[in-house]
């Protein structure tokens, strides 16, 4: 009778007690679902973000494939052994950079970010390589253009110069070498700052011409208005100006150098400079004196690069 009792009561407890448990259940499942709602969210961000590194870090492996064969296309157009073994280094380097970038994990903040750096040093190093071999493409179209009109100024210079001759040898050998100035022991040769002789134009700041004008006794005592012409190995005129030119026979002709002298009939030394201020090809310079409207000295001497 007191077992049927206790039932009965524990029936009518659980009764009573059933809305509290369905409360907590339904808080508990709510709870769950929240739970389960925010793990969702955070694994699609997380797979969100993952998938964004991933992105950045093939646009940044893109950006430097890019560079690098840039570079490699450099190599088809710049002829300039120097300017060539430069680029090469450049590139070894974006290749460097790009084995490390391939090597590091898409989600390694700092280290991409070092590598987005190192890309923006190297874009402005290929911009300042662009322009230098944009200007020197220019010059070397410029300078064809103006070797052309140089080599047909000296062609027609040396018909001149031919003709001026076959007319001088008329007249009297003796009157003319009496008159006329020679240039003799003419020495070219390259210096660096400390006026050390050099043999390499990248180590070169000056060229410096010497030689002796040599007695004469019957030329006419006064000033004279010495020209060095010194020709680079593709046939061009150095010069600072264009426009610096002096008559010679029926034309004119450019001039490197020019110094006024006082000449009295005895022998005199004359030392004139070429300040190096641009890019000369290494190969055979040639230097050509001029006074008195004649060509009374040359001299070759080679360069190496």
């Amino acid at each position: 009778m007191q077992i049927i009792e206790r039932f009965y009561r524990m029936k009518i407890d659980f009764k009573e007690r059933t809305p509290q448990l369905i409360a907590i259940i339904g808080v508990l499942l709510l709870v769950l679902a929240v739970a389960v709602v925010y793990i969702v969210s955070k694994n699609k961000q997380i797979n969100t973000m993952e998938q964004q590194f991933s992105i950045d870090k093939q646009e940044l492996e893109d950006e430097y494939e890019a560079i690098s064969m840039q570079y490699e296309g450099f190599k088809f157009s710049v002829q300039n052994d120097s300017l060539l073994y430069k680029l090469e280094n450049e590139q070894a380097k974006v290749q460097r950079l790009q084995e490390q970038l391939r090597m590091t994990d898409a989600a390694n903040k700092a280290e991409i970010k070092r590598l987005k750096d190192e890309l923006a040093t190297l874009r402005k190093v290929l911009k300042s390589y662009v322009q230098q071999i944009d200007s020197l493409h220019r010059l070397n179209t410029e300078l064809q253009a103006k070797n052309e009109q140089i080599t047909q100024q000296y062609q027609q210079t040396s018909r001149t110069l031919n003709q001026v001759s076959q007319e001088k040898a008329q007249l009297s050998e003796k009157v003319t070498l009496a008159s006329k100035l020679d240039a003799t022991g003419i020495t070219v040769k390259a210096v660096n700052d400390r006026g050390r002789d050099q043999k390499r134009l990248s180590r070169s700041s000056q060229f410096v011409v010497s030689f002796l004008i040599t007695k004469n006794i019957t030329a006419e005592p006064g000033e004279r208005t010495i020209f060095v012409r010194i020709m680079s190995p593709d046939g061009g005129v150095l010069t600072k100006n264009p426009g610096s030119t002096f008559p010679f026979e029926n034309g004119n002709l450019q001039y490197s150098i020019k110094r006024i002298v006082e000449y009295g009939g005895e022998e005199i030394p004359v030392t004139m400079y070429w300040d190096i201020e641009e890019f000369l090809m290494p190969g055979t310079y040639k230097a050509d004196i001029f006074a008195d409207g004649s060509l009374i000295g040359s001299r070759s001497f080679s360069m190496e690069e």
